[in-house]
């Protein structure tokens, strides 16, 4: 793609495509998520972009830079998707653990658009509404300026971080998980208590854990040591 994007108020094509489409940045983010869930990363491409809408693909160049600008978008519409619906309840560490597993969810129903973008700062809308959020939530329990930073950065690296690694397993083929199933349940299984008495003895809440995500409960264990370095500022206050 080229580096001219023309501005949003002259961006509508005033014809359909052949498919009888408008054309919108809303269309092509929506059609990019679809041709990756089903085609994998090598799908974002404007050629095939522009056979998905009917369109030649120069028109695209109408409302992205280039493909990684496209990327961002399909990032911050995944992000956009996890906010839909959100809205705090007035608890800040029960609307943080709502955030976070609603971005997360979001997140792993496209794991091929995941994995591109989950490393990605889109500074788009809804990238910045979430942001602010989670710093309103964090400021308005009481955090200093320095310390609600700090821990929305571990907050949405671990989100992130969890999304990644999730979507990249989710992202496997079923023949990868039986055969990650097999290990837990034959290989470590089979592990003698004389030399490995841990995991002997822990065995079978390991093949039962270890294949879903610990996502939930690392952000527990994140907004607890949050709210009790809470209670410590709280305290000096």
């Amino acid at each position: 793609m080229s580096d001219r994007v023309v501005p949003p108020g002259a961006r509508r094509r005033r014809r359909p495509t052949k498919q009888g489409v408008v054309l919108s940045e809303e269309l092509i983010v929506r059609t990019a998520l679809r041709l990756v869930s089903e085609h994998g990363a090598d799908a974002l491409t404007v050629r095939r972009l522009g056979v998905a809408l009917g369109a030649d693909p120069s028109s695209l160049y109408r409302y992205f830079r280039n493909a990684d600008d496209l990327l961002l978008a399909v990032a911050d519409e995944l992000i956009g998707r996890g906010l839909r619906d959100w809205r705090p309840s007035g608890h800040w560490r029960a609307d943080l653990r709502d955030l976070g597993l609603r971005l997360h969810e979001s997140a792993l129903a496209h794991p091929q658009a995941t994995v591109l973008s989950a490393c990605r700062v889109t500074g788009r809308a809804h990238e910045i509404r979430a942001v602010e959020a989670g710093l309103g939530l964090l400021r308005g329990a009481g955090f200093p300026d320095a310390e609600a930073v700090r821990i929305y950065h571990a907050f949405v690296d671990q989100a992130l971080g969890f999304a990644a690694l999730d979507a990249a397993n989710a992202a496997l083929p079923r023949s990868a998980h039986e055969a990650e199933e097999r290990v837990w349940n034959t290989t470590y299984a089979d592990l003698p208590e004389e030399t490995h008495p841990n995991i002997a003895a822990t065995v079978p809440l390991l093949a039962a854990t270890m294949r879903a995500s610990a996502y939930p409960t690392a952000l527990n264990m994140l907004l607890a040591a949050a709210e009790a370095r809470l209670s410590v500022h709280t305290r000096r206050g």
